[in-house]
């Protein structure tokens, strides 16, 4: 099977773009395995694919398949390639647009300094709607806010926990440098109390308006951005008591400026999206 692609990248997180809005491709996740590997296929941390309007008031719907070739329900550095990419592509003439993903819509704005600013939703804070099984812990309080112990090799690691349309557990560090990435990463990933499995984040507050950040996301493996876990981070480090509601995010890929003004509002996110190459693979059946 020959298909065409363009690869894109947002702050270092690189993706895999698909246009599907002539017809469906019939890829497996086999397939997303094969386009996402570094060595044998164009190597990427996310497949995008874009879908025509799935209904009134939509104006495309948006697939997002990690590294391993699962689907997943949200990632933010890809929404900003995303409108790069269907406004290169003249699929729209429009800065604005309102994307169906799988964990909902969402409402991307391209801005006039190339940058691209996606609205994200409201956070969500209820352990079992992260999805987080809190059974048999108790809450230990934090700033305003609060973490979950959850024994981790044993030792006991404070996270803060919340969806973004995607789980993450977010831990304040005193230097990502040294945190403990891709040692405890997989193991907070793959942890039997997170049944979806979920994206480990590592938050250095430098000051009230800046952080670094490092993820180990699921599926994935650490990337050079998240543009997710840059909103969880700051959504964790506002509601301890340790941010303002405006943050710049440093990534090993770049900067993300997250935004938001508090519980039950939508957190807004800035950041680059830019068009690598293009150009067609074979993939094996």
């Amino acid at each position: 099977m020959r298909i065409r692609f363009t690869k894109m990248q947002g702050a270092g997180n690189d993706f895999v773009v698909l246009d599907e809005t002539r017809g469906r491709l019939g890829l497996t996740r086999e397939h997303y395995r094969q386009l996402a590997d570094r060595h044998f296929g164009v190597g990427a941390d996310q497949i995008l694919t874009v879908r025509p309007s799935p209904a009134a008031g939509i104006d495309f719907e948006y697939v997002i398949h990690n590294a391993d070739g699962g689907e997943v329900e949200q990632c933010g550095n890809g929404a900003r390639c995303f409108v790069r990419f269907v406004r290169d592509k003249g699929l729209t003439e429009r800065d604005s647009l309102r994307v169906r993903t799988l964990s909902g819509v969402i409402e991307p704005r391209l801005n006039a300094d190339g940058r691209v600013t996606v609205d994200m939703g409201a956070p969500i804070f209820t352990p079992a709607e992260v999805p987080f099984d809190d059974r048999g812990l108790a809450p230990r309080r934090d700033g305003g806010w609060q973490t979950w112990p959850v024994e981790v090799q044993g030792l006991s690691v404070p996270l803060a926990m919340l969806s973004m349309g995607n789980p993450h557990a977010v831990q304040v560090v005193a230097d990502v440098d040294t945190a403990p990435v891709h040692t405890q990463g997989p193991l907070v990933e793959n942890h039997a109390r997170f049944p979806n499995r979920v994206n480990a984040g590592y938050m250095q507050v430098v000051d009230r308006g800046r952080i670094r950040l490092r993820v180990w996301e699921r599926g994935v493996g650490e990337t050079l951005a998240c543009g997710t876990g840059a909103c969880a981070a700051v959504v964790a480090g506002i509601r301890l008591g340790l941010l303002d509601s405006r943050v710049d995010v440093e990534t090993r890929g770049g900067v993300l400026t997250i935004e938001w003004a508090g519980e039950g509002r939508p957190v807004s996110m800035t950041g680059p999206a830019v068009t690598v190459f293009e150009g067609e693979i074979n993939l094996q059946d």
